[in-house]
């Protein structure tokens, strides 16, 4: 048995072999001491991803997932870390330590409450379709257009208006540790075992693989609360990474490059069983950024559209999903801000599209779907505003209130805080005029207060690092990551310790790959050799597909140190630390011009900043001599 866990997982990498592993899900095809494929993870037309036996990697140089062999069956499969490495573990016939011995056995347990799961539905579906006492429940399904074919498809079902009639049903079959695990039954009054859900239309939450594990519970009677009875989190179930009908729509979200993001199960339902296949929902919950990353797996663009009740809990679900969506896509670039369409074309990459479906004179979508169709609602659909444009219509919707001066005045404030994050200054200035005229106000007075706000958010964020999108922070960040690699190579003939030496500790800037610095040091206080270090790496950043993916490129350009003399690696060292150096100084200087522009109004800001320019050319002149 392995002494730790971190040993037992070790032990698991060495049993995975990279090419068994993707050949599973890709069919891969030889070339030169490499495989290549099709990528999994995107629409991929061409075989753009490449499997290294030797490294123990995979890249795919199209969208850029990359890993190793445990990465990739996380990622390919769905699961999180703990339960991949039950499974391998269990697999490999490797015994978890002690402290997890009580985990390592829990499929059997899964299993059996997943077959519950599924004898559930049957139940409550064959008591809909059948029950003199579940009128009431095909009633409520028929007012919104539910019929028998759509209810077996999705499993729908009634919770009859009795203590123990699933009980009784399933007892015999299933231990009631199973039943209570599987969120199925509780613990009565009088110790007795009872049903959880009772007199409700039941709503079956399938897995990603389309296994039932979870129930949504609907109330019947007028007045019954809560409206919704959800199932709580199990050893099958975690609803912060469940989408509801992901797995009727995973193939359709990949076909047309974009999912829809709805409020509750019966959107779905209405939208999917009216031609609109890529939608889903959340849980019972708010969106997370787990939710976010389990979708992105199927749009190469990562093109998420937002379609909420237009109430005002609808719209702050949308400003609240915005947010969420911008943290997990943290890293990976600025949010499309305007379309190509009205602009010409572009070759810039985001991070993530985030559109506004907004069906007109207010209608919420199951309504909408409805009554006016799911044609209408795909129209609505592709030719959903960008989440910018959906803001400042909704904030310039005030403006026919907006009378006095003070009134327009917040009005602006609201806009600027929107069209402050916009980087391209031509399409700022675009919206700055849309706004002057839809507020009759002076353009440049707006111009004026943005450049005021926008100084002010940079001084703020002064002591962070800039995202400045320059050809010069671009070299920068790649001669960071440049530098890191030679950690990674193979015929290092430095030790960890010498090269800490050689490379400052304050010369990687950007935040990714200080976090993996900082655990380069960390990791290489216990260990010795450049392959624990790649293995510890990837197992720390298992779950983070951009650390991943950054881990997998330092892998690659590693390669270009690999067979240099210990003379010829330290020379490669201390340029590459010169080389980003003068790179990072160029890049404070640029960001100090763009400042000095934003202030040439403020004499004393300007004088400020022309000062510090001084200084730094003096700095730079003085490292040159």
């Amino acid at each position: 048995m392995a002494r730790t866990y971190e040993e037992a997982v070790a032990e698991i990498k060495e049993r995975l072999d990279i090419v068994e592993v993707v050949s599973k899900y890709v069919v891969l095809k030889k070339t030169g001491s490499s495989y290549v494929g099709l990528c999994p993870f995107h629409q991929d037309k061409h075989p753009s991803m490449h499997v290294n036996p030797q490294k123990g990697i995979y890249k795919c140089f199209s969208c850029g997932a990359g890993g190793d062999a445990l990465s990739f069956i996380i990622n390919i499969e769905g699961k999180d870390f703990k339960e991949v490495i039950e499974e391998l573990a269990e697999q490999f016939g490797i015994e978890l330590p002690k402290k997890f011995a009580g985990t390592a056995n829990l499929k059997p347990l899964k299993d059996q409450m997943i077959a519950a799961c599924a004898k559930a539905v049957k139940f409550y579906t064959k008591y809909l379709l059948t029950s003199n006492d579940a009128v009431k429940a095909r009633t409520y399904l028929k007012s919104r257009d539910i019929t028998d074919e759509v209810i077996k498809e999705y499993g729908l079902g009634c919770a009859p208006n009795k203590y123990s009639e699933l009980y009784n049903e399933l007892k015999n079959e299933f231990s009631t540790e199973v039943l209570e695990k599987a969120g199925l039954i509780l613990k009565g009054k009088k110790n007795d075992w009872i049903d959880r859900f009772r007199n409700r239309v039941i709503i079956p939450i399938r897995n990603e693989n389309g296994d039932f594990v979870a129930f949504g519970a609907r109330a019947i009677e007028e007045g019954q609360n809560p409206k919704y009875l959800n199932s709580s989190d199990s050893l099958i179930y975690n609803k912060s990474k469940i989408l509801y009908g992901l797995y009727h729509a995973k193939n359709a979200i990949a076909e047309h490059d974009g999912v829809v993001i709805m409020e509750g199960y019966f959107d779905v339902i209405s939208a999917q069983t009216h031609g609109v296949k890529n939608c889903v929902a959340s849980c019972g919950t708010a969106l997370t950024p787990e939710h976010i990353k389990l979708i992105s797996r199927y749009t190469k663009s990562r093109r998420i559209y937002l379609s909420f009740d237009t109430d005002t809990a609808g719209q702050n679900a949308t400003k609240k999903g915005a947010d969420i969506i911008r943290e997990a896509f943290r890293g990976l670039g600025n949010i499309k801000q305007y379309d190509e369409g009205h602009l010409g074309k572009t070759d810039d990459r985001y991070s993530c599209e985030i559109r506004v479906v907004c069906p007109p004179n207010g209608k919420d979508p199951d309504e909408f779907i409805r009554t006016i169709g799911g044609d209408e609602f795909l129209n609505c659909v592709n030719n959903a505003p960008l989440l910018i444009d959906f803001i400042l219509e909704n904030i310039l919707k005030k403006r026919s209130s907006a009378c006095s001066p003070q009134e327009k005045a917040e009005i602006v404030t609201e806009t600027i805080e929107v069209l402050k994050d916009i980087d391209n200054k031509i399409i700022q200035s675009e919206y700055v005029k849309m706004v002057a005229s839809a507020l009759d106000v002076n353009e440049s007075a707006i111009l004026q207060e943005l450049k005021r706000r926008s100084h002010y958010s940079e001084t703020v964020r002064a002591a962070a690092p800039q995202n400045f999108v320059t050809k010069n922070l671009q070299f920068s960040i790649k001669a960071q990551k440049n530098l890191l690699s030679v950690y990674l190579s193979d015929t290092s003939p430095l030790s960890f310790s010498e090269l800490k030496e050689m490379i400052p500790p304050d010369i990687i800037t950007d935040k990714t790959l200080i976090i993996v610095k900082n655990t380069i040091d960390k990791i290489t206080c216990t260990i010795n050799n450049v392959r624990e270090l790649k293995e510890q790496l990837f197992t720390s950043f298992i779950s983070d597909d951009v650390l991943t993916t950054t881990i997998t490129d330092l892998v690659y350009m590693s390669e270009a140190f690999n067979g240099l003399t210990e003379e010829e690696f330290r020379t490669a060292v201390k340029e590459n630390v010169t080389r980003l150096k003068r790179l990072n100084r160029e890049v404070e200087m640029e960001e100090l011009r763009k400042i000095y522009m934003t202030v040439n109004g403020d004499e004393i800001e300007a004088l400020k900043v022309q000062m510090q320019l001084r200084d730094e050319i003096k700095s730079r002149i003085g490292e040159n001599n």
